[in-house]
């Protein structure tokens, strides 16, 4: 049976979905890559709120052998040199950029105080496969050579699935992060049960959208038991740094963060679930008009800022 939305989603957080829905309706997923791209950066461009005073600016790009990985890098007045926060945005590994998610970075850095750098990599269906991970392997050692200092990672939705999937290949290199952050993230527990299922219709994305944007990635070929594509998929997780992800109710992706984290304690990982009642996938974007996404939001802050603390100790 499907959820009752109309009373587990409050006014304010509906003003948002259907704001959203006016620019990228639900049927959008059958529209060609290039017009949904169009519509989503329409979109982001709607909901930036700009960014917060005091906070410095720098686009630049990683270089790789065979190409550029666009970056930027936010920067705060307070100059906390604790950690680095390396961000990767949503958006299905299809959609987004540094744009989409510019506003929000730069609230991460203001919040915190600390220097967040933002990863423009490859999107498929131009680059599929493990792109988008090789781009986040470069990114993070970029930064680690360049900021000398701990790395905190973090992301949402398929950025969120990038980080953790980062975090499972340092951690085997012995370059393990000092902790991951991750926002409704794509982890790839079993899709025939628990939220795949309770909320294969659920406002702003479907059990239906989240299949059809795997399958642009890896080209319709299974990796689910590839942790490059799938972090539940690694054979262990005690190499795994301190971790805490935050889940929306509304959302078929709800189980994956439930899911890892047991998987990170069974084997001695700290890890911290979420589920944040009442809120559909992608609310970092009602963060400045729904209660339920500021209060999310600054939960998610403060847990940045927890694992920055805990490098200095």
């Amino acid at each position: 049976m499907t959820p009752d939305y109309t009373r587990l989603i409050d006014a304010e957080t509906w003003d948002f979905i259907n704001r959203t829905n006016a620019f990228y309706p639900p049927e959008a997923v059958d529209w060609p890559i290039e017009r949904n791209r169009e519509v989503y950066d329409r979109m982001a461009r709607a909901f930036h709120t700009g960014r917060p005073p005091g906070i410095v600016v720098e686009t630049t790009a990683v270089e790789t052998p065979g190409h550029a990985i666009p970056i930027r890098i936010y920067s705060s007045g307070r100059g906390d040199h604790r950690a680095t926060i390396l961000y990767f945005h949503g958006g299905g590994f299809v959609l987004g950029g540094l744009e989409s998610h510019d506003d929000v970075c730069a609230e991460f850095c203001a919040a915190t105080g600390l220097t967040v750098v933002s990863v423009d990599y490859r999107l498929a269906p131009e680059h599929g496969g493990t792109a988008a991970l090789e781009d986040a392997i470069a990114a993070y050692g970029w930064v680690t050579a360049g900021f000398d200092r701990p790395i905190v990672l973090a992301g949402d939705s398929a950025g969120g699935n990038l980080a953790a999937c980062l975090a499972d290949h340092a951690g085997r290199q012995g370059q393990r992060p000092i902790g991951q952050v991750l926002i409704y993230p794509l982890l790839g527990s079993d899709i025939d049960r628990g939220s795949y299922l309770i909320h294969a219709e659920a406002p702003l994305l479907t059990t239906r959208d989240v299949l059809y944007y795997r399958d642009v990635r890896t080209g319709g070929i299974d990796c689910s038991s590839d942790p490059r594509f799938t972090p539940l998929a690694s054979p262990s997780f005690d190499h795994l740094p301190p971790t805490f992800v935050f889940t929306a109710q509304c959302d078929p992706l709800s189980s994956d963060g439930e899911v890892y984290c047991s998987r990170l304690r069974a084997e001695g990982v700290q890890a911290s679930w979420h589920e944040e009642e009442g809120l559909p996938h992608s609310f970092l974007r009602a963060r400045n008009t729904a209660s339920r996404a500021k209060a999310a939001m600054g939960r998610i802050t403060q847990a940045l800022s927890t694992l920055a603390a805990g490098a200095r100790a």
